[in-house]
């Protein structure tokens, strides 16, 4: 018998690229042998959280395992580490070891991406990234490859944060430039990502009525960037969207807006109807799903599966 493949974070992301992914997370959100149980959440001794977070379809089991400490970069370590781990479904051998946090960016990133291609009214540009770190690089690169991007502008708390995002965004071949107020530049920027760790809102300008948010950073009920006016303000005009009905009890922005979140569409809704018309708000909160879809990626490249 084999030994698992070790994917380590680099090549984890060389395998996961996110034209595919997007494609992959579709395809999954199609798949009625897929099962995904409620992650384990655990709260760590020293304030952060451990996740474990399993998921199955009829050829491929994996679970993903991840600490989250939020104050890790004081320790010159990162916020999220972990691992995914590979089964097949069929005989329980392990097939491959994924890096954790590149799955976890580049999943989230390839569902605000196939969240865009369904329903942004328009996808291209200039695209405006709010929180310069892992998500926020993630987004910037799935948003240049899967849509074409080429205008990115970036605002960030820590003026060193945006610059390095800028200085990649030019190096992979695109006009990129940090702004200072983010609010004022919603204004130019009909495609918006939010990627920040905010417990109070930070955004409270309108949109564009040509808008698309993937709002990824208040991920709990008590987290908040965008301002509740905001979201109600999407909601009357445009239309709202949740990746699944997870984010009936995690989506921050939107509970805190006092909107009814059980009956927001999931991007599996949305896959089956018309795009929407207006500025569209879409919460991006996490499933393990996604990781099944990033191991399904991965494990159609290993030959033992698919015998």
């Amino acid at each position: 018998m084999s030994p698992p493949r070790l994917y380590a974070a680099e090549a984890t992301a060389a395998a996961l690229p996110y034209p595919a992914l997007a494609d992959a997370i579709a395809a999954l959100l199609r798949d009625p042998t897929v099962k995904v149980p409620a992650r384990t959440v655990l709260p760590l001794p020293a304030g952060g959280t451990f996740f474990a977070m399993p998921a199955t379809d009829a050829r491929v089991a994996i679970t993903k395992l991840i600490s989250f400490v939020a104050d890790n970069a004081t320790r010159g370590l990162p916020a999220i580490q972990g691992d995914v781990v590979v089964f097949d479904a069929r005989d329980g051998r392990r097939l491959a070891l994924l890096d954790g946090p590149t799955v976890t960016a580049r999943r989230t990133a390839a569902v605000s991406l196939l969240a865009a291609r369904t329903l942004a009214p328009r996808t291209d540009g200039p695209l405006l990234i709010v929180g310069a770190g892992v998500q926020g690089r993630a987004h910037l690169e799935a948003f240049a490859s899967g849509l074409g991007v080429r205008q990115v502008r970036v605002a960030s708390r820590g003026a060193a944060s945006a610059d390095a995002l800028v200085a990649h965004a030019r190096d992979l071949g695109l006009d990129a430039r940090r702004v200072d107020d983010a609010n004022a530049a919603l204004a130019d920027c009909p495609l918006v990502v939010s990627a920040t760790p905010a417990q109070a809102a930070s955004l409270r300008a309108l949109p564009r009525d040509d808008a698309f948010i993937a709002a990824v950073g208040a991920f709990t009920p008590t987290m908040l960037e965008w301002a509740p006016e905001v979201c109600r303000h999407v909601a009357a005009r445009g239309a709202l969207a949740v990746d699944t009905r997870d984010a009936d009890h995690e989506a921050g922005d939107l509970l805190q807006a006092g909107l009814d979140v059980p009956a927001v569409p999931t991007l599996a809704d949305w896959l089956a109807r018309p795009r929407p018309a207006g500025p569209v708000f879409f919460k991006n909160c996490g499933w393990a799903g996604w990781d099944l879809a990033a191991a399904r990626l991965v494990a159609a490249d290993l030959t033992d599966i698919n015998a």
